[in-house]
């Protein structure tokens, strides 16, 4: 695996609550990646992740979501390369004119998307600036980042 080949990115605000979510999975994933893998964190700007992912041949990226119909700590993934996200899910969370939804979107419609692309979304409920994530996002957090490396490992040794 080359460095530029694999890129986690946690997107995410520390400070709104549930928010951080992506960011600190990106730092489990951070402390226990090997060679040939590179972690970003984000604050979801969807023209700078445009930019962030460049040059990727697969991205992981996670964001807390809001679907109003899951639990809180409810994980979803999405095969992004191979199918089209729900729009509403990453955009009750953004504080950006392009979210992360958006970006993904933009990016296929104008071939920008790398081939292999898998969105964690966490469903989180509380987004209030200045409180930390919740009991069932942080347990979501730890599920995530264990099944991320999961799937970095045993695609590295399918490929070996």
């Amino acid at each position: 695996m080359r460095a530029a080949d694999v890129l986690v990115i946690g997107v995410g605000h520390d400070q709104r609550g549930d928010d951080a979510a992506g960011l600190w999975v990106a730092r489990r994933v951070a402390r226990h990646a090997g060679p040939g893998l590179r972690v970003a964190e984000h604050g979801g700007d969807g023209m700078d992740l445009l930019l962030a992912w460049e040059g990727a041949e697969r991205v992981v990226l996670v964001d807390a979501v809001v679907s109003g119909d899951r639990p809180v700590g409810d994980v979803r993934r999405f095969d992004a390369a191979r199918e089209r996200l729900p729009s509403a899910l990453f955009a009750g969370t953004s504080t950006h004119a392009l979210g992360v939804g958006d970006a993904i979107e933009m990016a296929r419609a104008i071939e920008r998307l790398p081939d292999r692309m898998v969105v964690y979304g966490i469903e989180g409920a509380c987004f209030t600036t200045g409180s930390a994530p919740g009991p069932e996002v942080r347990a979501a957090v730890e599920r995530v980042a264990e099944r991320v490396l999961d799937e970095l490992t045993r695609e590295e040794s399918d490929h070996a």
